[in-house]
């Protein structure tokens, strides 16, 4: 029986399943692989509509009663925040956000779930849900003042005309001294086994790194009109140590973002991560 994966078609997911994707891991059943943007696939899992899905960390506690986490195949790190955008208008002057019109690319995601914590004393005026590819575009044409991007707009967003206004991933880091917590894999409870999930994947990321120009084709063509060297910076940006296993600093990122942002009442209350703990009522 083939299991579905949702994930994006973002190089650093097609990167790490490509192996598994393809058939070659060994015991591993066949998957059956949709792309979809992160808005997308957390309001899917939240629907049970996966056995395997990449989700943003800040939809786990409305997920966590019909999904497990895995301690792999995510997007977890430094150095690879979100960007809140602006237009460079050259006059080095940074725009006042609290009256201002965000675009976002979606309201369960880790990047908006930052910028919320980020804005919290001065929150922007209107906030506007967009897909991810047009956020650069419709900033940079000032159909919004600003623009709250992820993935590979770190490294393009220069050529849009627009300037990084603060670094989400680095006030983070600056803040609690951990890695930002992106992207989560989710294993379904009764459908999937998770040990057995977390060796495939942990498999397939290894494959990747030992096999890098094998996955070459599936990654370029995926990914979204990005030239070859972006592809490569987003690879070795977003699959890292923490791809593999999340350890002890990436159960400990999860359980700050996620505990602040409960604080801030912008999400349910809900145990360790590390622990184990699966909320009873995610439904606040």
């Amino acid at each position: 029986m083939a299991f579905t994966l949702a994930a994006s078609p973002c190089p650093n997911d097609t990167f790490v399943f490509h192996a598994l994707v393809h058939g070659m891991i060994p015991g591993a059943p066949p998957v059956d692989l949709t792309f979809a943007d992160v808005d997308v696939t957390n309001t899917a899992a939240e629907r049970g509509e996966f056995d395997l899905v990449k989700v943003s960390y800040a939809a786990l506690p409305w997920l966590l009663d019909d999904y497990h986490l895995l301690p792999c195949g995510g997007a977890l790190g430094r150095g690879c925040g979100p960007l809140v955008l602006v237009r460079d208008d050259g006059d080095g002057s940074a725009p006042d956000l609290g009256g201002a019109t965000v675009a976002v690319p979606g309201d369960r995601t880790t990047a908006y779930l930052l910028f919320r914590l980020w804005s919290a004393d001065r929150p922007p005026a209107h906030i506007e849900v967009v897909p991810f590819h047009e956020i650069m575009p419709a900033v940079a044409a000032g159909k919004y003042d600003a623009g709250l991007v992820i993935h590979e707009a770190r490294f393009t967003y220069p050529r849009h005309g627009l300037t990084a206004l603060v670094d989400l991933g680095e006030w983070w880091e600056t803040g609690t001294g951990l890695p930002i917590p992106l992207g989560a894999i989710l294993a379904k409870k009764g459908v999937v086994d998770p040990t057995q999930a977390t060796e495939w994947i942990r498999t397939s990321v290894s494959m990747a790194w030992a096999n890098p120009d094998a996955s070459r084709e599936f990654v370029l063509a995926n990914a979204q009109e990005m030239e070859p060297e972006v592809v490569d910076q987003h690879i070795a940006l977003y699959v890292n140590e923490f791809t593999l296993d999340l350890g002890k600093e990436g159960f400990a990122a999860a359980d700050a973002l996620l505990g602040r942002s409960a604080a801030a009442g912008i999400t349910p209350q809900i145990g360790s991560l590390a622990d184990g703990h699966q909320p009873n009522d995610a439904s606040g």
